[in-house]
């Protein structure tokens, strides 16, 4: 059993297994758990909003789906992994406050932060394996790159392995 590495929110971090990588309080942010299956090195992003163009004063590239999801690739490269076999998990994206049916999209974060990883996952040539998004509550992300599972735990909810 290794090492459990916590990434917080607006973060990135890689692992090799042994070791895992958590994130905790998914609401409308989105966890993109990548995996290269070979080298068994393990990316995790914590992305709070879909696109670094739109907001300025943004040096945190991490808080953001289209760098953060940059930015983890060419640290798991530079750690052994291999672009066109990493593959993707994600969770979160959930809408965690009631609107009114008439509600503009801007608000509408956590989908908004889906569709921006899922477009950028394509960008990069990266398949998505599997989701848990949307919904209103929030997630708990931890992944083994031993397996590739993404645990997702939900309070009061059974924890699914996607």
């Amino acid at each position: 059993m290794g090492n459990v590495i916590k990434v917080g929110m607006a973060d990135l971090k890689v692992c090799s297994a042994p070791d895992t990588l958590t994130t905790l309080g998914l609401g409308s942010c989105v966890g993109i758990a990548l995996v290269d299956p070979v080298t068994k090195v393990g990316g995790l992003a914590h992305i709070m909003l879909p696109d670094s163009t739109k907001i300025t004063n943004n040096q945190n590239r991490a808080k953001f789906a289209d760098t953060g999801i940059s930015d983890v690739l060419s640290l798991m490269m530079t750690n052994g992994a291999v672009k066109s076999r990493i593959v993707a998990k994600i969770a979160g994206g959930a809408q965690m406050f009631k609107l009114s049916s008439d509600t503009c999209d801007l608000m509408k974060v956590g989908m908004r932060n889906v569709e921006s990883v899922k477009a950028n996952l394509k960008k990069h040539g990266i398949r998505l394996l599997s989701e848990d998004t949307g919904l209103d509550y929030g997630r708990t992300i931890e992944l083994d790159p031993q397996t590739g599972d993404l645990l997702v735990k939900v309070v009061g909810k059974p924890i699914k392995v996607i």
